[in-house]
């Protein structure tokens, strides 16, 4: 996939544009942790994999800031269970 996730500070949450849709996870910070409260894909993008390819980049700027994550989103849980390669930024 070619688009790439950024965080978006203002509206604390990470977005994957895809055309003129976006999917999106919000968060909240901690001093040492982000933790993701609610993932959304538009109707139009699900089934796509669009929302693993949202939180596979969420946990790629999470790691390079140097925090941990608190999955509060069933669909974070269900990724981190099926990617266990991520389990060192789990809070």
């Amino acid at each position: 996939m070619a688009a790439s996730v950024r965080d978006n500070k203002d509206r604390s949450r990470f977005e994957l544009y895809i055309g003129s849709e976006i999917a999106f996870a919000n968060y909240r910070l901690t001093p040492s942790a982000v933790i993701i409260t609610h993932t959304e894909t538009p109707r139009a993008l699900r089934g796509r994999g669009i929302a693993s390819e949202l939180v596979k980049g969420a946990l790629e700027l999470i790691r390079r800031d140097g925090r941990k994550l608190i999955a509060g989103c069933g669909f974070v849980v269900d990724y981190l269970d099926k990617h266990p390669e991520d389990a060192d930024l789990v809070a």
